[in-house]
């Protein structure tokens, strides 16, 4: 199938496929809790559409997905349209997330080396088709104390404005900070543009007394560490 005949196929989807149309079109970070939960449903009744339904699930437990993850297969289909193996597929698939959470390092994290930034990042980064830019903010001991989507762009790549950086690195009390950007071509090579923004960052925090740690280039199966390389 072409391009054109996938474009008319999906514009023919019915409403209760759209989230699926959505995630194909937009990926997976841009679905709600409830959109998310109707393509583990499938479809809904003549009455209600997979994502209605959902949204009558969620809104029942006060949209807390901790309080849907505990809820067992006969939980769930005690509500009308979800069937055993509708409520199945939402309890295999909570699960899942649930041991994804458990299987990440628990407690802060100290950054001592590249690598511990690269591992904080890489779930974030890896297997992206678009460029994403995050950092990573630290707190006086080099503990990461949160993460922040500063851009995203196209496969070519995307816009990191140093104000942006700084204003989200002072609002959460930054004391250093790590950039990090992902090169979907899977290229670990640095480029000029990368380098010079680093170099300007650099400048910049020193001035404001944020010091930059770090600039990360990831890919899905590697990093390159722009201190590591003496590139900043």
């Amino acid at each position: 199938m072409d391009n054109y005949d996938q474009k008319l196929g999906i514009k023919a989807w019915a409403e209760a496929d759209r989230p699926r149309e959505k995630l194909l079109l937009q990926g997976r970070r841009q679905l709600t809790d409830a959109e998310l939960i109707a393509i583990l449903i499938g479809s809904g009744s003549r009455t209600e559409t997979a994502v209605d339904l959902s949204k009558r699930i969620l809104n029942f437990y006060q949209n807390d997905l901790a309080k849907v993850a505990k809820l067992s297969v006969k939980d769930l289909s005690k509500f009308k349209g979800i069937g055993e193996a509708k409520a199945i597929s939402i309890v295999a698939a909570l699960e899942l997330g649930r041991r994804r959470k458990e299987s990440e390092k628990e407690g802060p994290v100290k950054i001592t080396s590249s690598k511990d930034a690269y591992e904080i990042l890489r779930s974030e980064l890896a297997d992206l088709v678009h460029e994403e830019f995050w950092i990573l903010v630290l707190n006086r001991a080099n503990f990461v104390t949160s993460k922040h989507l500063i851009s995203k762009g196209g496969q070519s790549g995307t816009v990191a404005d140093p104000k942006v950086i700084f204003k989200v690195a002072i609002e959460n009390n930054a004391a250093n900070i790590v950039l990090a950007h992902n090169h979907p071509s899977g290229n670990l090579k640095a480029s000029s543009a990368d380098i010079n923004l680093t170099k300007k960052m650099v400048q910049a925090g020193l001035l404001l007394e944020i010091p930059i740690y770090d600039h990360l280039i990831i890919t899905d199966h590697s990093y390159l560490s722009m201190a590591d390389e003496s590139l900043m």
